[in-house]
Parts: structure tokens; C-alpha cells; sequence
């Protein structure tokens, strides 16, 4: 006799694949969710597809044309710039923090992201350059030791994953993130916080101008 999978388990398993399908591209903005597809595609009821698609609407990957119709949200300008501003005063700070309390292990555990990021890299490969890249500033901001900036960067980390993905200037990320290891590393939180700041900046030019071209709105 089989156990059947809890409605909170399938809830999850269907909004990990679904968030993971916006960020990777293989969803795009614009595409529709419709529950009767999903729900067909995952082999489950409809309630956890919708409620899964209610989490990526507060989450900030989805929104609703009409009551009934749900689909990937397109970012607007002003949407990338504020995630940035808020990216910005969060990771630099974090970034200070973290060069002045890390330990060997947490930099032997940067040193080990920066190895797979330069292979991701090196091979090309778009969604392993992206996840260990957002797994180096994970790691950063745990790095800081203050939960409560992990808690206020949780809710828009995903979305800062989905842009991170649409900007492939990886061998620069791969650059300025070996530098900001480099400052931590020295335990120099003003190095870090400006190297820091520098690369925030340079990933939101680099972001902008992948998804919008260099004309303004």
C-alpha cells in the first residue's frame, strides 16, 4: 500500500518546478498558468496548482490579466531598478558584515562556489553559472550572521534570481565576485562594501540592458 503524497508536499513540489520554470526562461513572461494543463503536466488536483500559483503571484513571478487568467509577470523598468535599490543598501551591507566575522570554513565555502562558477562558466552551461552564483550571495548574506536581513531579502530573493538569470555577462560576475571574496577575505569591510556596491551597480547596467536594449521607455 502507497502513502499518499501530503497536499502541503505536492503544494511545494509544484511551486518549486513552476518558480524554477519563470527563473530558467523555459516559462516565459506573458506565458499563461492555466490549472487544468498544470495540473495534468504534475498528475495532480487542481488545489495545488492553484495555490501554488497564488505563492509565485506573492512571490512577484505571476499576475492576473483578468480574475481567471494568470501568467508570467513582465518586469518593468521601474520593477528591476527598485529590486536593485533594495539589493543594493542589503548586499552592501551584508558584504561589510561578512568580512568581519567570517570564518575559514565560510571562506573555504566561497572558495569552492568561485571553482564551480568558473566551470559553470567555462562550459557555458546558463542555469549552473546562475545557481552558483545565487548561491554565492546566499552565502555571503549568511556570511553577515543577522537573520533578520535573511528574512527581509527571502521574499524577493527568487525575483533577484529570475534577473541574475537574464543577464549572461558571466565572466565579468565571475571577476568582481573573486574581488569581493578577496576583500572578505582580507577582513576589510570598507574594501568590501565598495566592491560590493561596484558590482550591484554593474549588474543592474549589465541586467537593464539585457532586458530593455539601451533606449528608454
Amino acid at each position: 500500500m502507497t502513502t499518499a503524497e501530503p497536499l502541503g508536499a505536492v503544494r511545494e513540489r509544484v511551486l518549486g518546478t513552476l518558480r524554477q520554470d519563470i527563473i530558467s526562461g523555459r516559462l516565459r513572461p506573458g506565458d499563461r498558468l492555466v490549472e487544468r494543463e498544470l495540473a495534468d503536466r504534475f498528475g495532480v488536483s487542481r488545489v495545488p496548482v492553484r495555490e501554488a500559483i497564488r505563492a509565485l503571484l506573492a512571490e512577484g513571478f505571476v499576475t492576473f490579466e483578468t480574475p481567471r487568467r494568470a501568467v508570467v509577470r513582465t518586469l518593468t523598468r521601474a520593477d528591476v531598478a527598485e529590486l536593485f535599490e533594495l539589493r543594493e543598501a542589503l548586499e552592501v551591507y551584508a558584504a561589510g558584515l561578512a568580512a568581519e566575522r567570517a570564518s575559514r570554513d565560510d571562506l573555504a565555502h566561497l572558495e569552492e562556489l568561485l571553482d564551480l562558477a568558473a566551470r559553470a562558466t567555462r562550459d557555458d552551461d546558463a542555469e549552473a553559472t546562475t545557481d552558483v552564483n545565487s548561491r554565492f550571495h546566499d552565502r555571503l548574506l549568511a556570511m553577515a550572521g543577522n537573520g533578520l536581513l535573511l528574512t527581509v531579502m527571502q521574499p524577493v530573493a527568487g525575483r533577484l534570481r529570475w534577473l541574475t538569470r537574464r543577464n549572461e555577462e558571466w565572466p565579468q560576475q565571475l571577476a568582481e565576485h573573486r574581488e569581493l571574496y578577496e576583500a572578505v577575505a582580507a577582513g576589510d569591510p570598507e574594501r568590501a562594501r565598495a566592491v560590493a556596491l561596484a558590482h550591484v551597480r554593474t549588474n543592474y547596467t549589465s541586467t537593464v540592458r539585457h532586458l530593455f536594449g539601451d533606449a528608454e521607455d
